[in-house]
């Protein structure tokens, strides 16, 4: 083996090991976002630890667009819940340089903070792009897709209408 050939080799572990332990931070991103959501500490520090500052989330109640607005529109939709369970799994993570897309399933129970009896359950896959910055990886752009419900969904305030196409599902 020559010098050239150590070389080549060894440049193509460290690509890999990068690749993997980004793939790790980013699953790891990932599970503590839905963890946090169970938590119910929806503030300021919570949106920087998992997003951009121009974060684009587009959910079944409508699309917002920068941190803040995430930071509030999902303060708001948490507590129309006494209590959550969000479980994610089946995540294909993709890592392109300081770039990367994830995709997962989402399963959701909630207990409606009104009394309602039963519980709300929800059921899709989430799409996520990611971007490496200066305090590791962050949500760029995120789409939570719902596939399926059972149960009575919460009453939404009027300022927070479902987005086109999803109600009824």
């Amino acid at each position: 083996m020559d010098a050239t050939e150590t070389t080549e080799e060894i440049q193509d572990v460290r690509r890999r090991l990068r690749t993997l332990t980004d793939r790790a931070e980013i699953a790891d991103l990932l599970d503590r976002y839905l963890r946090s959501l169970d938590d119910g500490v929806i503030d300021d520090a919570w949106g920087r630890a998992f997003h951009t500052e121009d974060v684009t989330a587009r959910m079944p109640v409508g699309t917002v667009q920068g941190r803040e607005a995430v930071v509030d529109r999902v303060r708001r939709g948490m507590a129309l819940f006494d209590r959550t369970v969000h479980l994610g799994t089946n995540a294909v993570i993709e890592v392109d340089g300081d770039r990367a897309t994830a995709r997962g399933a989402q399963l959701s129970t909630h207990v409606l903070a009104d009394g309602t009896p039963g519980v709300f359950v929800s059921a899709g896959h989430t799409d996520t792009e990611l971007t490496r910055t200066a305090d590791g990886w962050r949500i760029s752009a995120t789409t939570l897709t719902v596939v399926w419900t059972r149960g009575t969904p919460p009453r939404l305030p009027e300022d927070i209408a479902p987005a086109p196409g999803t109600a009824g599902r």
